[in-house]
């Protein structure tokens, strides 16, 4: 059970960061999903990983905000729904990125406070 409840408190720590990642990632280029998913890989150093099943839910929700929008393209043959970064997209990763920022900077202090002497 304890094992179970630390797996949630992770996945609820990481609320948000996949909508960041998805966001930076369009700002860069246009991507498919699955394209998407491996960057993501690649680009944290292989310390975060997210399912396909996490990012097309994502993708959704940020194109129905109007952050992203999606055109059909072929690639290789086959048809895929390829995603880009609109202007609204822009604000918002802005936006996230700031807030994101502030969060770090409060927890590495936190973490580091010891070490600093401070208690």
């Amino acid at each position: 059970m304890k094992k179970e409840a630390a797996k949630k408190a992770s996945q609820n720590f990481l609320n948000g960061v996949p909508i960041l990642l998805v966001l930076k990632l369009l700002s860069e280029k246009e991507m498919y999903g699955y394209e998407i998913v491996r960057a993501i890989h690649e680009k944290t150093g292989r310390s975060l990983s997210f399912p396909e099943g996490s990012i097309y839910p994502t993708l959704h929700v940020l194109e129905e905000d109007g952050h992203v929008k999606s055109r059909e393209k072929a690639h290789n043959g086959r048809t895929r729904l390829y995603y880009a970064i609109t202007p609204s997209g822009t604000k918002k990763l802005e936006q996230l990125t700031g807030e994101w920022r502030k969060v770090f900077q409060g927890v590495h202090l936190a973490l580091d406070a010891g070490k600093a002497g401070l208690s």
